[in-house]
């Protein structure tokens, strides 16, 4: 093959420490920042994290409920780190992690925000041996196992458990690495019910002995008594990951797909699922899932809709696309009953830029018929009530909205929000949400940055502004509660707001 009709992909050999947090998605935003900021300080503490980051040869990617980091210098690396972050655990019961590495290829390319990410079977499979742990379990893909066998350090560190199904029916071998210190040395939950079920098959396929007249009669009362267990097990309530009943009445919204033919629209479609899980989420009957919870599941064949409605614990899930040509927009969505396979509703919108404005109450309206919720007076009002009239602050407001509420939102990604906030608010003064998120990313940056009187001052001006031009607004009254909580250090009247 030619060099000109070679693909511009370099590959090259990752060893991949893939780590999340199990039950991330139960807590509240407040508790998932504070768990992070936990998470990452212990990694960066890490002998392994500094040494492979000094020689510039370290990547780190955030991934929702935790954090991917790519070594290229040994095998050895991501597992010694993984012994050093589950041994500093020790000191942190609340976070519960579970890791799983793989060496193979990866390749560096650049996201939307032009920083370094990496795709490649290396990361992806990484990914799939975590996901067959439980919390505290650091496992190991085969090949990683087989060149670390090799060492005597190692040998005795390893312990099989043979195959464990992940998406598209693909097996993926894997090894539990556990010491006297670090490590789980439990078997997984999910290869542990993969074993039973087998048992059970193997011992139902074995032939029946020739039955009598009277084992009929046994049978037949075992298969009446297991049809009545079925019927009642089909009736029992739906349990969540965790083991806690799912309400009837609760939905996530999940990340809308952008299909314009422009990728720079991302923004927008991000702005309409975070629009219409605001509207539900003023719905007193309804209970939605936060939108950083959701927003693990942007991959959606990562994980089918009934293990995303058992991790996150909800009935409903809504899906859509989003497609914006100049000033018109297509929104589709559907709602589906992810528990029980079932689609619920779903419809197709075509509008102009400005008639868009006003879809989310729309939508969430039509989403709570569908569930038969029905709507106070009050809550009909809210859901809608526009956000703003002029087009082109609504835009500029939710490219502010998607830079600031990024997972790995650094100091000039808040002042950037900052700026775009003041230009949405300069297009329409009277946009009582652009001030109330100005007011949160003001008294972020107080918080996690530059704790100066200046944004003191100025994130409680705009919480100030945001109530007087909408009393009631849920926006407004988190900002007063993180100015409360962040630089007033006053939890208690942070709570009530």
């Amino acid at each position: 093959m030619s060099t000109d009709s070679a693909p511009d992909v370099q590959l090259e050999i990752g060893h991949v420490l893939f780590m999340d947090v199990v039950g991330y998605s139960k807590l509240l935003i407040n508790d998932q920042r504070e768990l992070q900021e936990q998470l990452s300080e212990i990694v960066r503490g890490t002998n392994c994290f500094r040494s492979a980051e000094a020689t510039g040869r370290l990547i780190r990617l955030p991934v929702g409920d935790g954090m991917a980091l790519v070594f290229f210098h040994s095998p050895e690396a991501p597992v010694q780190c993984a012994i050093e972050i589950s041994n500093a655990l020790k000191n942190y019961p609340n976070i519960q992690l579970r890791m799983g590495i793989h060496s193979g290829p990866v390749n560096q390319v650049r996201d939307v925000n032009d920083r370094t990410n990496i795709a490649g079977a290396g990361i992806n499979i990484a990914q799939r041996v975590m996901d067959c742990a439980d919390a505290g379990h650091i496992l190991l893909s085969k090949r990683v196992a087989e060149d670390l066998a090799h060492s005597r350090e190692w040998q005795p560190y390893l312990h099989d458990l043979g195959e464990c199904a992940v998406k598209h029916g693909v097996n993926v071998s894997v090894v539990n690495l556990y010491t006297h210190e670090a490590g789980n040395p439990e078997v997984p939950e999910k290869l542990r019910r993969a074993q039973e079920e087998r048992t059970a098959r193997a011992a139902a396929s074995r032939p029946p002995p020739m039955l009598r007249r009277r084992n009929v009669v046994i049978v037949a009362a075992i298969l009446f008594a297991v049809l009545v267990g079925l019927f009642l097990y089909e009736r029992r309530p739906f349990l969540s990951s965790a083991g806690e009943p799912i309400p009837e009445k609760s939905i996530a919204v999940l990340p809308f797909t952008n299909i314009s033919d422009n990728k720079q629209n991302a923004f927008f479609a991000d702005g309409i699922q975070d629009d219409i899980l605001t509207s539900l989420a003023k719905i007193g009957a309804l209970r939605v899932i936060s939108r950083s919870s959701a927003m693990q599941f942007r991959d959606p064949a990562a994980h089918n809709l009934r293990e995303i409605g058992k991790l996150l614990g909800v009935t409903n899930v809504l899906e859509g696309s989003v497609r914006r040509e100049g000033d018109r927009v297509v929104v589709n969505v559907q709602l589906i009953d992810a528990l029980k396979d079932r689609h619920l509703w779903a419809n197709r919108y075509e509008r102009t830029l400005a008639d868009s404005l006003g879809l989310q109450g729309e939508l969430a309206a039509e989403i709570a018929e569908a569930l038969r919720v029905t709507l106070s007076p009050n809550e009909k009002a809210r859901i809608e009530t526009k956000p703003t009239e002029n087009t082109e602050a609504y835009l500029v407001y939710l490219q502010a909205n998607q830079i600031e509420r990024n997972p790995d939102t650094l100091l000039g990604d808040y002042k950037r929000a900052e700026q775009l906030y003041m230009a949405a608010i300069g297009l329409d003064p009277k946009f009582a949400l652009a001030h109330g998120r100005l007011a949160s990313t003001r008294a972020a940056i107080f918080h996690y940055y530059e704790p100066l009187d200046a944004w003191k001052t100025k994130a409680r001006v705009e919480a100030d502004i945001a109530l007087q031009l909408q009393q009631n607004l849920a926006e407004a009254h988190l900002a007063l509660g993180q100015c409360m909580y962040w630089i007033d250090q006053d939890y208690n009247r942070a709570l009530v707001e």
